[in-house]
């Protein structure tokens, strides 16, 4: 008996969803690809997202997307994985952001990005400076995880000990967040390739906690009893250490003043 793999599942999904997207728009579809981990590797059935990017003609057809992504993702649970970016090509082109397409999904589309349908505009991309990358990647984490509700949760798990998605990525970003620091373009990193740089440090904070992430990541079960010690004594310090290195990386990089200033007062919450 033959059994289908996790990712080829899931690339039959993304397949499947570029099909809706094309019927939905029609002759403003340019192009739709696969990014993240099914684009190059390491998918995680317990983990990872289906990331998929559109490019359009024009900029007005976020709402079409929407609709259709939701109607996508009610047709089962792993179709509720989809992640959908979108923006127009002449917005691409000049390096802008007039849909949802964050400049790291910007630059894995042109790195990485995998088509699916319609015209290959991968090199017409403009690829976003690591300044840039910089500033998104750290208000990503200040919008995200530095709010009084994570805050609160990183200190008395409840969420994480159950929840294996959230439990892997509130692991793991601090960890790509400071490897994709380290890359010479800022590219995004994969999960794999961050983890190894990371336990690879001599005296690495919370090593065990980010082993047991990637063990969960790979279909590891998500034990409370075996998570909750190594969530008590590898949290915290793992993110101050991100928060530490992030610091003196956003002032090497002139980044405005509430944005360090926020980090230092993540930091002291958490301490």
């Amino acid at each position: 008996m033959t059994t289908t793999e996790p990712a080829d599942t899931a690339r039959e999904i993304a397949l499947e969803a570029a099909g809706a997207y094309r019927e939905a728009l029609g002759e403003r579809l340019i192009g739709a690809y696969l990014l993240g981990s099914l684009a190059y590797g390491g998918y995680s059935a317990a983990a990872s997202d289906i990331d998929l990017a559109l490019v359009f003609t024009e900029s007005d057809s976020g709402s079409l997307v929407e609709n259709t992504t939701k109607e996508l993702q009610e047709r089962s649970p792993v179709h509720r994985k989809l992640s959908v970016f979108w923006a127009s090509l002449p917005a691409l082109r000049e390096g802008r952001d007039d849909g949802r397409f964050p400049a790291l999904d910007r630059l894995q589309l042109a790195e990485d990005g995998r088509v699916l349908l319609g015209d290959d505009v991968r090199t017409e991309v403009a690829r976003p400076s690591a300044a840039e990358l910089v500033l998104e990647s750290a208000r990503f984490a200040i919008a995200v995880l530095a709010t009084d509700e994570v805050t609160a949760e990183f200190r008395t798990p409840k969420r994480l000990l159950v929840d294996k998605v959230w439990f892997t990525k509130a692991v793991l970003f601090p960890v790509r967040f400071r490897y994709s620091g380290t890359t010479p373009t800022g590219r995004a990193a994969n999960n794999d390739e961050a983890i190894e740089w990371y336990l690879s440090a001599a005296n690495a904070p919370a090593a065990s906690l980010v082993r047991l992430a990637r063990q969960v990541r790979a279909g590891h079960p998500l034990d409370p009893a075996e998570a909750e010690p190594e969530l008590a004594a590898g949290l915290v310090p793992l993110y101050r250490s991100y928060i530490e290195a992030e610091v003196r990386r956003l002032r090497d990089t002139g980044a405005p003043d509430d944005l360090v200033n926020a980090f230092e007062d993540w930091d002291k919450r958490l301490g």
